[in-house]
């Protein structure tokens, strides 16, 4: 499912339009990335699922074209937990 067939989605199960629909979901992503750049650094969404903000330490690389070794810099990344409800349907 991408972003076009979610919003259709919501704007079918709220029984509004589409620019409303993709209102409200670009506000909960909107909402999310806020709720990273905090300082907790995590959004938890009891039922789905808790998303964190994760650290990956410098470390050496390997270039596939020219065996090269190389630095890779340290780097944020989000990561996703599924909670209980959410793992349980799948």
């Amino acid at each position: 499912m991408n972003k076009g067939e979610l919003i259709k989605a919501i704007a079918e199960d709220l029984g509004c339009s589409k620019a409303a629909a993709a209102k409200y979901l670009n506000s909960v992503l909107s909402n999310i990335k806020k709720g990273l750049k905090s300082k907790e650094q995590k959004v938890q969404l009891v039922g789905f699922g808790t998303f964190v903000v994760r650290k990956r330490k410098a470390r050496k690389g390997l270039n596939p074209r020219t065996r090269e070794t190389i630095n890779i810099a340290a780097s944020k990344t989000v990561g996703f937990r599924p909670g209980k409800e959410l793992k349980s349907e799948l």
